[in-house]
């Protein structure tokens, strides 16, 4: 070899340059077809911010090829100044295999993070490590059922050797650059790659790096989402779901009450007398006397309907029929409209319900965390036990499923029943991937209501609406006609989406099929049922107008038999799940005592808010994303909820505290 190693040094970097811009075209043509995709088809976006909203995306992709750039300048580098101690052409290879191995890698968290988007409309969260604590094998079943798995992996593999193949290309034959350069012409050079590359890993000139604070670039979601990566959504993930796996999660600091928490107590009931010395002791509150509920105690049934998202209630229509016999419910009864999930997966929504507090955002389930072996004294369902009652978890699955059986026998509860509970009383019951169809689950309560002896409480959480969206071969489904309003704000597959929403009027029916069974027998005079859902997660192929205001809506409808006094209330009170048990405790509980992080909606001096997790609040003001508050009754909301998050930290750690064993208190 005639060439000097400075040239081979530099012909090496001139392929790497090559290769990073071409893998950064790649990366724009990834957005490209997230952008085709997923862009409602009938909706139009202003040229300016999708140019604005692209160029960005350009941004935060260079961070990403300047990141990937600085592990090979360096041992370039290293490798120049220690006189080539690895060999020129293993060189060569250490490239070709890192380039290839980054490449696929960061390729597969581009299509994951499409995957991710399709269902739930966002990129990655730490929702996706709940692949490895759910039912992994049904949710692998699901795919299967759902997509053309063979093509995705023929694409797949053809996409992955085509990589492999152009990455081997560029390294196969390295040729050194024809100009010599000197000792100083080449610290020179190595200097300037490596400014240029620290100042496209950080992205900006500016006082802060890129991905500090990625601007918005619209006030639509789905434009702001266009710029997003989803390789630095799965990096901020799975930071979170370490923390919270290793108990460094400290949302008392993220909160901003970090050594300050009697405030956040202040800041969260409004008022600055309060009693410092026992905190937990300023949250509890005595429903009024009322002597019609403690005459003749009511049954509380509580249905989280999986996935019932209320946005799709306004295209209800004889043609349309969603709600099929919960309709006449939903018009007949108690309906509060402003109301919003805690959070956006079943168990990150249904723990902090039942547990009485809100839903701590990026962090895992309690059930699978640090705190599974926790009983929490303000749960939904001690209230209800300490007042007589007999308290019941039902659920239409395996009770293995997220730890929940036995979560959940610490929480309250006297009877934690499941599938198999179900089939033992209905051995024909008719199955799918995640359990028995719904039917089942509302026979079995309405059974269990029948035979009572004493006041029930129960808890439901269903199975249908969930992928695969397979109905019940015995349900008569009514043909559902998609109006052009409604084709405009669907995006993806139009198919899938039939199949769904054919899903999710069958799980609809058959709350109103409940509902009926409950009214037409004496149960009517004697139990009130609440219902509402879990998330709503139909958002991931819908195009909201207002997504805050839509994006996180579920119902909350509410039945009170004759007996129990009806008083005003307003449908439009601003709400979340924290609200829901607090007002319920209010209709069914005459001077009983509690502690929940959340308000009576028929409470007119409270401050009324919706918290969801993803940063949505909904108040009297108007929905918004946390940091966007533009008016005082927004301002009071988002500090509430600040206050809120901290209150629940709190409580969450005294019960982990008292529950701890003597010998551990101390490590705390």
């Amino acid at each position: 070899m005639n060439e000097s190693p400075t040239q081979y040094y530099f012909g090496l970097l001139r392929q790497t340059v090559k290769l990073q811009l071409l893998f950064l075209g790649l990366l724009s043509l990834f957005r490209l077809l997230f952008f085709w995709q997923f862009s409602p088809a009938k909706v139009s976006f202003p040229a300016q911010e999708l140019t604005e909203a692209f160029f960005l995306g350009l941004r935060i992709d260079l961070v990403l090829v300047c990141y990937l750039s600085a592990l090979p300048l360096l041992l370039i580098i290293l490798n120049h100044l220690a006189r080539s101690i690895v060999p020129l052409p293993w060189l060569r290879r250490l490239f070709r295999g890192y380039f290839t191995l980054t490449y696929l890698i960061v390729s597969a968290l581009v299509g994951i993070d499409f995957g991710f988007y399709s269902y739930f409309g966002e990129h990655i969260t730490i929702m996706l490590f709940g692949f490895f604590d759910d039912d992994t094998w049904a949710l692998v079943q699901i795919g299967l059922k759902n997509y053309n798995v063979t093509l995705i992996i023929g694409l797949v593999l053809f996409y992955a050797v085509a990589l492999v193949w152009l990455v081997g290309r560029f390294f196969r034959d390295v040729r050194p650059t024809g100009a010599a350069a000197g000792p100083l012409s080449a610290a020179a050079v190595y200097l300037i790659l490596l400014l240029l590359v620290g100042v496209g890993a950080r992205g900006s000139l500016g006082l802060f790096p890129l991905l500090k604070d990625i601007p918005e670039v619209s006030t639509d979601v789905f434009v702001n989402a266009i710029p997003r990566s989803g390789v630095f959504a799965f990096e901020k993930a799975l930071k979170q779901y370490l923390k919270d796996k290793n108990g460094g999660y400290d949302l008392i600091k993220r909160s901003g009450y970090k050594g300050n928490v009697p405030q956040a107590f202040r800041d969260y009931l409004g008022r600055e007398q309060i009693n410092t010395a026992d905190l937990v002791s300023n949250l509890r509150r005595t429903t009024p006397n009322n002597s019609a509920a403690a005459a003749k105690p009511p049954h509380v049934v509580v249905v989280m309907v999986e996935s019932f998202g209320a946005p799709i209630l306004q295209y209800q229509s004889p043609d349309f029929d969603i709600l099929r016999r919960l309709k006449k419910h939903f018009d007949e009864d108690i309906l509060f409209t402003d109301f919003i999930s805690g959070a956006n997966g079943t168990i990150a929504s249904m723990e902090p319900f039942l547990l009485n507090v809100v839903a701590r955002p990026g962090s895992i389930a309690y059930g699978q965390s640090r705190y599974q072996g926790t009983a929490f004294p303000q749960a939904a369902a001690r209230v209800y036990k300490a007042a007589g009652y007999e308290t019941n978890f039902v659920y239409g699955g395996d009770l293995s499923w997220r730890n929940v059986g036995t979560f959940f026998k610490r929480q309250g509860f006297d009877r934690v029943e499941g599938k198999s509970d179900i089939e033992a009383l209905y051995p024909g019951a008719e199955e799918h991937d995640y359990g028995v169809y719904d039917r089942y689950t509302y026979d079995f309560v309405l059974h269990k209501l029948e035979q009572a002896e004493k006041p029930q409480f129960v808890y439901i959480l269903t199975t249908n609406n969930h992928p695969p969206y397979i109905l019940s071969k015995s349900y008569d489904s009514k043909p559902l006609q998609f109006t052009e309003a409604l084709q405009a704000h669907i995006t993806g597959d139009m198919e899938l989406a039939h199949r769904r929403l054919q899903d999710y009027q069958y799980a609809l029916d058959m709350a109103g099929r409940f509902m009926d069974g409950v009214k037409a027998s004496d149960l009517g005079e004697r139990t009130v049922v609440a219902i509402t859902a879990d998330n709503n997660t139909i958002e991931g192929i819908m195009h909201y107008d207002n997504p805050p205001q839509e994006g996180k809506q579920v119902p909350f409808y509410l039945y009170l038999p004759p007996y129990l006094k009806a008083e005003p209330f307003d449908r439009n009170v601003s709400a979340s799940h924290n609200d829901l048990f607090p007002t319920l405790y209010g209709r069914t509980l005459s001077n009983t005592a509690y502690i929940a992080v959340g308000e009576d909606l028929y409470d007119p001096a409270a401050l009324h808010c919706g918290y969801n997790d993803a940063g949505v609040i909904v108040s009297a003001g108007g929905a918004f994303k946390t940091g966007h508050a533009a008016n005082a009754q927004q301002r009071a909301c988002e500090q509430k909820y600040n206050a809120a998050l901290a209150v629940t930290e709190y409580l969450v750690r005294q019960a982990y505290k008292a529950a701890k064993p003597v010998w551990e208190k101390g490590s705390e």
